[in-house]
């Protein structure tokens, strides 16, 4: 077996390394934030330290997807959260009130999510790790380069240079992610250029976080994350009876930037007549800013050979995406997943390592994160017609089926089912307009619908509610 090296102890470097050394690995994790995991949950929130992670205390949701492959993968881990107070919530029960009753089905289970907060989390993996045998986590440790030898011409990845020495691997895994050092490396190591594609997401979110003053969470009144003409709100419920409420913007919406004060934050989710009580909780925060996120995809290979090998990047250290819709734990998860079995077959011959990983991760991951950004861009499409006072793009025709799906999903039982599986990360767009029929049935019920009219205020009651804040 191998020697590995995963760079990050966050969640999917903590996965990825359980997931190898329980397949009979030797794995080090090397991660630059020096804190130990705190005893308990509580512990996490009240006092955990994680410089490295820009989102620690921003809105976190586990998508079923992610919760299908923790019990499937790392079951304990699944108890853990569950001893931890993470909430089961299952997603069908959110449909708008325009969608006829759903009728319940044997695998409407898959619907279901175990959720909790990023550093809640993370705490249970980190315990995990640390009774895991053949793996340790080695905290405030920084890596500071690569080791490399030359192969075909190009470097091989040999292990890692850090500030308490050099640790040689068979395997270096990068799961650093969003801010990863990774493509400067190789350059140092002298690679070719690391194929990036990468675009500000264009949104601002400002959250606070509660907790219930019973014990009890909100019962959703409409889906988790609604658009409201200009702004969309976010509502996620968590561990130990809190939860997260997200307001999220055009990053170029000068106006609503004053949504990172309280009182105009506090305005605006109470002029929102279905998510006005989320508000009834105490606040465990107050507003939480986050802006510049980027969309961005990497490839570690010029479509013909690697620009390296002995290397593999994965979840954001890959591909990274706007956080609204929650994706990026349920990928970074299912990524983990996929290079473990690409370790189990090629580890022992790096080239075909390198391109059995490049792959499966553009086969696999890629169209995912197509399909992410195309939402993106949509919605701030949707976003700059409200505050022009414009109707939002009409969907029309075969190249815009994710929009008309969109619209189409709040009129029609079947529809919505589909929908909520794209949104729970269960089933692409592409997957489902290959279905008989479905693509006709999207486009013919979204061309007969208008969009419900906003149950939230207009654009002059939001600038309204903003500025006499």
């Amino acid at each position: 077996m191998a020697d590995v090296v995963v760079l990050g102890g966050g969640v999917c470097g903590l996965a990825t390394a359980l997931l190898l050394a329980r397949d009979g690995h030797e794995v080090t994790v090397l991660e630059h934030d020096p804190d130990p995991v705190p005893g308990t949950p509580g512990e996490a929130w009240q006092q955990w330290h994680r410089g490295g992670v820009a989102q620690f205390r921003q809105p976190h949701y586990l998508q079923p997807r992610a919760r299908l492959v923790l019990d499937a993968e790392l079951p304990d881990v699944s108890a853990a959260l569950a001893a931890a107070h993470a909430v089961r919530f299952d997603t069908l029960t959110t449909a708008p009130a325009t969608v006829p009753p759903l009728d319940r089905r044997p695998d409407d289970d898959r619907h279901v999510t175990l959720t909790a907060r990023r550093c809640v989390l993370e705490q249970v993996l980190g315990r995990t790790a640390d009774e895991q045998p053949a793996l340790r986590v080695r905290r405030g440790v920084t890596v500071t380069g690569l080791l490399t030898r030359p192969l075909d011409g190009r470097p091989h990845v040999t292990g890692v240079a850090t500030t308490g020495g050099d640790v040689a691997a068979d395997l270096v895994v990068d799961a650093t992610g969003r801010r990863s050092p990774l493509p400067r490396w190789l350059l140092e190591a002298g690679s070719a250029p690391v194929r990036e594609e990468s675009v500000d997401s264009g949104f601002a979110y400002y959250t606070r976080y509660f907790r219930s003053r019973d014990g009890r969470l909100p019962e959703p009144r409409d889906r988790l994350n609604v658009a409201l003409g200009s702004f969309s709100v976010l509502t996620l419920p968590a561990d130990s009876g809190t939860w997260s409420v997200t307001l999220y913007t055009a990053s170029d919406d000068r106006p609503l930037k004053e949504l990172r004060h309280e009182a105009a934050w506090t305005a605006v989710v109470a002029a929102c007549p279905r998510q006005a009580h989320w508000l009834d909780g105490e606040p465990l925060t107050g507003v939480l800013p986050m802006a510049g996120i980027l969309d961005r995809h990497r490839r570690l290979s010029d479509g013909e050979r690697p620009v390296a090998t002995g290397v593999a990047p994965v979840a954001d250290a890959w591909a990274c995406t706007n956080p609204s819709i929650g994706r990026g734990i349920a990928l970074g998860l299912v990524h983990a997943v996929a290079l473990r079995e690409v370790v189990r077959q090629h580890l022992g011959d790096p080239r075909e390592f390198a391109a059995a990983w490049d792959a499966e991760t553009e086969a696999r991951l890629t169209p995912w994160y197509r399909a992410t950004v195309a939402v993106d861009r949509a919605r701030l499409a949707d976003m700059d017609a409200a505050r022009e006072g414009r109707p939002p793009p009409r969907p029309h025709g075969p190249g815009t089926p994710g929009a008309a799906l969109a619209r189409a999903m709040a009129f029609d039982a079947e529809v919505y089912r589909a929908f909520m599986e794209v949104v729970d990360c269960l089933t692409l767009p592409a997957e489902l307009f290959t279905r008989p029929g479905f693509a006709d049935r999207v486009l013919q019920v979204a061309g007969e619908h208008e969009p419900p009219p906003p149950a939230g205020p207009t654009r002059a009651q939001l600038l309204e509610l903003v500025g006499a804040a």
